[in-house]
């Protein structure tokens, strides 16, 4: 269980902050700016959720849970040590990933295809969930760009990139099943 009696401690005031192994890295490493940005990601479907309700609160409060597992995956190096650690990593899992899928799957099959790109707007859950879409793809390229030089979870990544589509067929969802998308209109204002 977590407990947190104060929230400031100091310890961080020079610039660095402890992982999940307790390892003190700088607060701009490449591990800290990829699961802060997941967080940031977090904060915008809090944002998605004041405007759902029912079926899609619901799939929007497990992403919430979902993201905070990521950041404590995340926040934990040196994933071929969890062995030895004093208590098993929280590690996302391919489950997470594949409930994603299934839910893409499910809200797009009411959906008409795509005839033209649109734009993020239309309901105000859909802008949401487009923010949502736009922060989940930052935190996923800086994950990749985490994996590049380090040792990041698979499902990790694949959760991110499953996770940016799901926003965008829920925003579609949001905007009366893809009949109230904005629609780009190539060149309209030349």
């Amino acid at each position: 269980m977590v407990v947190l009696n104060k929230i400031y401690t100091r310890t961080g005031d020079k610039g660095d902050t402890a992982l999940g192994n307790g390892q003190r890295v700088a607060k701009h490493s490449a591990r800290v700016a990829a699961y802060g940005t997941v967080d940031e990601c977090n904060a915008t479907v809090g944002l998605a959720r004041l405007h759902a309700t029912g079926d899609m609160a619901a799939r929007l409060a497990a992403i919430q849970n979902d993201l905070f597992d990521l950041g404590a995956d995340l926040c934990r190096p040196e994933m071929e040590k969890d062995a030895e650690a004093d208590y098993p990593p929280l590690r996302m899992a391919e489950a997470q990933v594949e409930r994603l899928e299934s839910e893409i799957d499910e809200m797009n099959a009411v959906i008409a295809p795509l005839r033209s790109f649109i734009l993020p707007g239309g309901s105000a859950l859909s802008a949401h969930l487009h923010l949502c879409r736009t922060v989940s793809r930052r935190a996923e390229r800086l994950v990749v760009e985490l994996a590049s030089t380090e040792s990041v979870n698979p499902a990790a990544v694949r959760f991110l990139n499953r996770l940016s589509d799901w926003f965008f067929v829920a925003g579609r969802v949001a905007n009366d099943n893809g009949t109230s998308d904005v629609l780009w209109v190539p060149g309209a204002n030349r």
